[in-house]
């Protein structure tokens, strides 16, 4: 089985409600509010033509804060050190150690065939992931969206990481914390695995894909 990751709240922490609530605490007093905020910052098609490459950091920046009427410097300096706030999720970096070791054993086709990631990520950041992580180099391969001007859940990035590897869509199983990007994987034959906790994919692992 091919077994695919996603990044962030899978791999790396991401809480864009915390982020918000704690860079503009004025605009996001509590907890509806904070909420709020975070969906109009990261959720707007601004930031997903950022993960997509199409916006430069500097452009999402002067966009997000004439739009949501933010100070654009602590706007920019949010936006500039979000590379530090993505730390790694050390249970289920430890899910993937175990993958790895079970792939050098080679347990063959009853077994991990491949380790790959699939991550909507703009480009500054990674980058900085990739130097600064040396337990990604665990993994044969993957895609970011900055780097392919496409994002999750459009079908064909998922169709650039199946094609590029040759991933067998029924030997695919992919992990996530959204079920929409769940599902446009199973629409494509992979298998799926919505993302709770480190210890909910192990067991989900193993009992669905003896993993």
């Amino acid at each position: 089985m091919n077994v695919v990751f996603d990044f962030g709240a899978v791999l790396f922490t991401w809480r864009p409600v915390e982020i918000v609530a704690e860079v503009f605490p004025e605009r996001a007093a509590d907890a509806e509010r904070a909420q709020a905020l975070a969906r109009e910052l990261f959720g707007h098609d601004d930031w997903h033509d950022f993960d997509r490459g199409l916006l430069h950091a500097d452009e999402v920046v002067a966009r997000s804060a004439e739009r949501l009427g933010l100070h654009q410097g602590t706007l920019h300096e949010l936006v500039a050190g979000i590379g530090d706030r993505l730390v790694p999720m050390q249970h289920t970096v430890a899910v993937l150690q175990r993958l790895h070791a079970q792939r050098q054993s080679g347990q063959g086709e009853q077994g991990v065939r491949g380790l790959y990631f699939l991550s909507n990520m703009p480009e500054p950041y990674a980058r900085e992931l990739e130097q600064k992580h040396a337990f990604l180099s665990l993994f044969d391969g993957g895609i970011f969206s900055g780097d392919v001007k496409l994002s999750k859940p459009d079908a064909r990035i998922y169709q650039q990481l199946q094609t590029r590897y040759g991933l067998e869509p029924s030997r695919t199983v992919f992990i996530d914390d959204l079920p929409d990007n769940i599902e446009a994987g199973k629409a494509l034959g992979w298998k799926g695995i919505h993302f709770t906790s480190a210890e909910q994919l192990a067991l989900e692992l193993q009992k669905e894909h003896g993993l």
